[in-house]
C-alpha cells in the first residue's frame, strides 16, 4: 500500500499540539512569549501616523481593503486604512504579526484560516473579527477560546507589545466607554503615574498616547504565546452569545474576567 503524506496538514494539526506540550510552564514559554511581543512592537512600528480617528462606515470599508489574502500570503496595506478606529488599529496589527510569523515560516496560515480573519462587516461577536471587535473583553475572549495567549489585569505582569482593553470606566457593555490599544510601559510624567500605548486615538488617528493610569478605571491585557491555535478558528460557535448581548445588555468587570478565563 502506498501511503500519501500531506505534510502541510500535517504540520497544522501537529504545531498547536507541540506547542502545548513544549512551551506551557517553562522557561521556553517566556522566550517564546517575549520574542512574540517583540515582533508586535515591530508591527506597531511600521504603522502609519495620523491620518484622522472616525468610527464610521467609510472607516469600516477601508478597513476592510486593507487586508487580503491571495497567492497564499497574508497582504495587509495599513496605509488604506484611514480614517481609523480603535479595534480596527490593533487588529492591523494583530495580522501583521501573524503575516510576519507566516513569512518567517513560523505559522502555517491556510487559507480558510486567512479567509476567517479577513474583515466583512462582521457583526459584534460572530467570527475572528466580530469578536475581536466587540465591547466588552473581545480581545481577550478570543484569545481565551483559542488558546492564543494568557489574559490578565495586573500591570505589574504585563510587557509591551501585548494586546490591552481599557475600560474608562467600571461600565462592561451596553454603557461602556473603552479604548483597544497595545501596551507600551508605565512612566513617570511630571510626578504622575501614566501609561503609554499605541492604537488609533481621538483626534489624530494611528500613534501613541500616554495618560495618568488613574483614568484607566480597569484593563484587561492579552499576551499572545500561541499563534498556532489559530487554525482552531472553525471550533469556535458562529457568534459568541456573550459578546453579541453587549451591545444591548450591561455585563461587569467580574463576568468580564471570567469570560477570559481568569
Amino acid at each position: 500500500m502506498c501511503v500519501v503524506v500531506n505534510f502541510s496538514v500535517l504540520k497544522r494539526l501537529l504545531f498547536p499540539v507541540l506547542a502545548l506540550l513544549l512551551m506551557p510552564n517553562s522557561s521556553a514559554l517566556s522566550e517564546v512569549s517575549a520574542d512574540l511581543n517583540a515582533l508586535v512592537l515591530a508591527q506597531v512600528k511600521a504603522m502609519p501616523r495620523g491620518g484622522q480617528y472616525a468610527v464610521t462606515r467609510i472607516a469600516t470599508s477601508r478597513l476592510q481593503e486593507a487586508a487580503s489574502f491571495e497567492k497564499g500570503k497574508l497582504q495587509v496595506a495599513a496605509d488604506t486604512a484611514t480614517p481609523s478606529y480603535c479595534s480596527g488599529a490593533t487588529y492591523l496589527v494583530f495580522l501583521k504579526t501573524l503575516d510576519a510569523l507566516h513569512r518567517q515560516g513560523r505559522l502555517d496560515l491556510d487559507p480558510a484560516t486567512a479567509n476567517a480573519l479577513m474583515v466583512r462587516g462582521q457583526p459584534d461577536g460572530r467570527g475572528i473579527w466580530g469578536r475581536w471587535n466587540a465591547n466588552g473583553p473581545g480581545t481577550a475572549r478570543l484569545f481565551h477560546e483559542l488558546k492564543l495567549g494568557r489574559n490578565f489585569d495586573s500591570y505589574e505582569q504585563a510587557r509591551p507589545g501585548d494586546f490591552m482593553k481599557i475600560f474608562w470606566t467600571k461600565e462592561v457593555g451596553k454603557h461602556e466607554r473603552g479604548h483597544s490599544v497595545i501596551y507600551l510601559g508605565r512612566e513617570t510624567v511630571n510626578g504622575v503615574e501614566s501609561v503609554r500605548f499605541w492604537s488609533s486615538n481621538q483626534p489624530d488617528g494611528y500613534g501613541e498616547k500616554t495618560v495618568p493610569r488613574a483614568k484607566i478605571a480597569y484593563a484587561i491585557f492579552s499576551r499572545l504565546e500561541n499563534p498556532g491555535l489559530l487554525s482552531h478558528w472553525a471550533g469556535l460557535p458562529g457568534s459568541d452569545p456573550y459578546l453579541a448581548s453587549l451591545l444591548s445588555t450591561r455585563s461587569s468587570i467580574p463576568e468580564a474576567r471570567s469570560k477570559s478565563g481568569f
